[in-house]
């Protein structure tokens, strides 16, 4: 049986998580919180989350998994079917995961930990990168209706689990509606949140986020 690493509060986490059970596969939840571990790096070199058990070994990296769960795993298929539309796909996850979560992610700190404001130089490199990357998948994106078109993708499954953390930054660090920016993105995440997996998924982060606070000690 897969087994995935990691925590429900990790949005990675839960772009292979409803991966795994949009495409019915059984798994198992290994809870780990990150590390530098020996015994963590002999799975994950990197020492992230999340990482994936299969029969042959240990991977990383959401996007390979998702992948590897594509290429591996007996279920529907979350690619277009015509090798263009396939690129396209990916092109879209992989937009979603550098120009929307990744530059978000730096203000995370200010946004959801209570750490304290980020610096203006990083407010000042942020904010462009998320404003070109909204411009880029507005200008990319089918929403016909879905992300890459008429059916749901993994594009899709990686935007829900990295636009509205996007947009939390942005109102809260900024003090901006990224909806603005993407307008169709609001009608987009109402129908996917709509999936029964997809609902599954947001029951179990909210859990494990509590936990998430519980074991760093974190208000809130």
């Amino acid at each position: 049986m897969l087994k995935i690493y990691g925590f429900p509060a990790s949005n990675y986490f839960n772009m292979v998580k409803m991966a795994l059970m949009e495409k019915g596969a059984p798994y198992e939840e290994v809870r780990v919180y990150t590390g530098q571990s020996e015994d963590f790096l002999a799975k994950s070199a990197m020492g992230k989350i999340p990482c994936l058990e299969t029969p042959d070994g240990f991977l990383t990296e959401t996007s390979v998994i998702l992948e590897y769960i594509e290429d591996a795993v007996d279920g529907p298929s979350f690619y277009p079917v015509d090798a263009f539309a396939r690129a396209r796909a990916r092109e879209l996850l992989k937009y979603s995961e550098l120009y929307l979560e990744l530059p978000a992610r730096r203000c995370y700190g200010e946004a959801f930990f209570g750490t304290g404001p980020v610096s203006d130089e990083v407010k000042d490199a942020v904010r462009p990168i998320l404003e070109k990357g909204c411009r880029a998948i507005q200008r990319l994106g089918r929403f016909s209706p879905y992300l890459a078109g008429d059916d749901a993708s993994y594009a899709d499954f990686v935007f829900m689990h990295s636009f509205p953390n996007a947009a939390a930054v942005a109102k809260i660090v900024f003090g901006w509606n990224l909806n603005d920016a993407l307008p169709e993105a609001a009608k987009l995440l109402e129908r996917l949140n709509q999936r029964p997996v997809a609902i599954k998924v947001a029951e179990d982060a909210k859990n494990g986020m509590r936990e998430f606070r519980e074991a760093y000690g974190m208000k809130g």
